[in-house]
């Protein structure tokens, strides 16, 4: 049976990164940490391709949670002068927001209430698309969750998510060794 290279392979799909990282213009644990910070990427995606460039696991993981938490802390700090000043300056936007904020409160402070920190560390941990730290922080800012706490819930969250995409991502890359191993 032939050998397949799948760091080839993978650093074929991924071509520019590769490109990137073989000329040694942007260190690898750089990408992995701006790649975290994207919105719809977070850590789920900059884990997979640090596994690509080459990073070990825990170097893979520790830039991907520093990423992904670097711009909460932006976020919490914003979010409430910002939604305070488009109410103040906007009809419109006063209205969708105060609409939003009732509705979203009234169907779900007592849930939230119930279940607290446990939900919001869960909904960040869990990886799936819409869910991670930025909305976490939202759901933190729609709440009233203190910054302080609204950090540390939402970083448990990203820590467990990290936890999750590394362990995946370690399984996965096994599974050929595993096929080889199970078919002689």
């Amino acid at each position: 049976m032939p050998q397949i290279n799948t760091r080839s392979i993978a650093c074929y799909n991924y071509n520019k990164l590769y490109t990137i990282n073989k000329i040694k213009i942007i260190p690898p644990e750089l990408i992995v940490a701006l790649l975290a910070a994207l919105p719809v990427l977070e850590l789920r995606g900059a884990i997979p391709v640090g596994k690509i460039l080459g990073l070990p696991m825990e170097a893979n993981f520790f830039w991907a949670v520093i990423g992904n938490m670097l711009p909460i802390f932006i976020i919490l700090k914003v979010l409430d002068p910002v939604s305070k000043w488009l109410m103040r300056h906007s009809n419109w936007c006063n209205r969708a927001m105060t609409k939003l904020f009732a509705k979203t409160r009234v169907k779900h402070t007592k849930k939230f209430e119930k279940t607290g920190a446990a939900c919001l560390i869960a909904f960040v941990a869990i990886p799936f698309p819409g869910t991670g730290a930025w909305t976490g922080a939202l759901i933190a800012y729609l709440f009233n969750i203190p910054y302080w706490k609204a950090i540390l819930l939402i970083f448990f969250g990203v820590l467990g998510a990290a936890i999750i995409v590394s362990m995946t991502m370690e399984s996965v890359t096994q599974l050929p060794a595993l096929v080889r191993f199970l078919i002689k």
